[in-house]
Formats: structure tokens, sequence, C-alpha cells
């Protein structure tokens, strides 16, 4: 037990403070991956992605994603990042966010999407970013030497292999219920600042709903909490004005 306290407090005082207040969830919160590290981590899982998926270089598609992702994450709480997004050639209705502002959406899901619609669902992946729940599930998994080789800038590979596993585990599985329904408050929230109709959530959960095709597996909302209990708490959020 004396190891792991002395471990711990050597985290401390390497890297400096590491409770904050996140405006984001609009709490204090306890982080020891620091955004340089967040980044690194991110870069290389980035880099296993393209290894193991399709990625599209179409310019007319890919300029839609950048302007109007570019928006949103402006009017994010999170500007630290330089935020960069992809399309997956897939036609499951999917999109994912990885540490330090890597965000896929699948090119089914832009296909079927309206402007206001894919801003929505990218505010909702911002609002993962913004909120660190990629950061926190990290530090809650991986063991504490690995944390500390992260916390002290000393990634090595075991550690971004870890890192990697764990986030193609959520991003299969998905976050929490309660994780889930901050990101769509958080993308009622940019949705908005960002000058598209935060309504384009609930109509793109409505469009699936409706539109849903044999075999075609709505990933989206799958590996997320009911779509009929996301709406409500949605719609909710709409009309308070946040």
């Amino acid at each position: 037990m004396l190891k792991y306290i002395t471990v711990f407090i050597l985290i401390l005082s390497l890297s400096g403070c590491a409770t904050f207040y996140n405006p984001a969830t609009e709490k204090n919160e306890f982080i020891l991956i620091d955004t340089r590290s967040e980044i690194a981590l991110g870069s290389d899982i980035d880099k296993q992605i393209r290894n193991d998926l399709v990625v599209l270089k179409d310019r007319e598609m890919q300029s839609r994603l950048d302007s109007i992702g570019k928006k949103i994450a402006y009017a994010s709480d999170r500007r630290d990042l330089n935020y960069k997004f992809g399309i997956i050639k897939d036609e499951q209705f999917n999109a994912f966010a990885l540490p330090g502002g890597f965000i896929y959406v699948n090119s089914g899901l832009m296909n079927a999407a309206s402007d206001d619609e894919l801003a929505a669902v990218i505010a909702h992946e911002v609002g993962h970013i913004a909120a660190r729940h990629s950061v926190k599930r990290m530090q809650a998994n991986l063991g504490y030497q690995l944390l500390m080789n992260i916390a002290l800038g000393k990634d090595g590979s075991q550690a971004v292999s870890q890192a990697v596993g764990i986030t193609y585990n959520f991003i299969a599985l998905g976050f929490s219920r309660q994780d889930e329904f901050l990101a769509d408050k958080l993308a009622v929230k940019y949705s908005r600042a960002a000058g598209y109709n935060p309504y384009g959530m609930v109509t793109f959960f409505k469009k699936l709903e409706k539109d849903k095709k044999p075999g075609l597996e709505l990933v989206f909302l799958s590996s997320h909490p009911p779509t009929k209990e996301r709406i409500g708490r949605v719609e909710k959020e709409i009309a308070l004005g946040n």
C-alpha cells in the first residue's frame, strides 16, 4: 500500500495541479493525463484507426464535415485542441471521438443527415472530448505504472497498446448512460452556439428510427441509451434554452 501511495504522490508532484474546473461537466475534476499526453495518445490511436478502417478522401464530403466541425469546436467548452475530422467508408450510422480531438463520422451517417443533424452528431462527439470521457475511462482502466508513464511523458508501446484497446472497447460498446446523456446535453449547447438548430439531434434520431432497414445496424443508437429517452431529454434541454 505504501508503494502505491508513493507512486501516487510522485505523479501529482511531477504532473502539476491535476484538479481543475471543467465547464463541460460543471465540476472540479481530477485529471492526470494532460493535454499533451492526450493528444499523443490520440494520434497513436488515430494511426491504428486509419490502418484498420477505410478513410474516404472525398473533397466535397470532407469540406462539409470540416466546415461544420470547426464551427462546433469553436463553440465548445474546449478550444485547446486542434480538432481533426475524418470520414469512415461505412454505411452504418455511427460516429466516434478519440482522445485529443480526433473525430470520425461514417459516410452512411453523413449521407443521411442534414447539416443541422450532422452538426448535432459532431457536437455530441465534441461533448465527449470536452468532458474528457475517454481520458477518464483510460485513467480508470490503465494500471498505475502505465498511468505514471503517461503522466511523465513516457508513453511507451505498452501504454499506447493498452490505451488503443480501451478506446476500441468504448467505441464498440459506447460510454456510460450518464456520459451519453451529458454529451447529448452538450450537443444542444454547442449546436445552438455554432448557429445550428439543436433540434437536429431530435430529427436525426427520429429519421433513424423511421428509416431502419433490414440488416443495417444503427450503431449510433444501439450502443447508446434508449432512443425515446434520449429524445425526451434533448427536447427538454432545448426547451430550457441552454
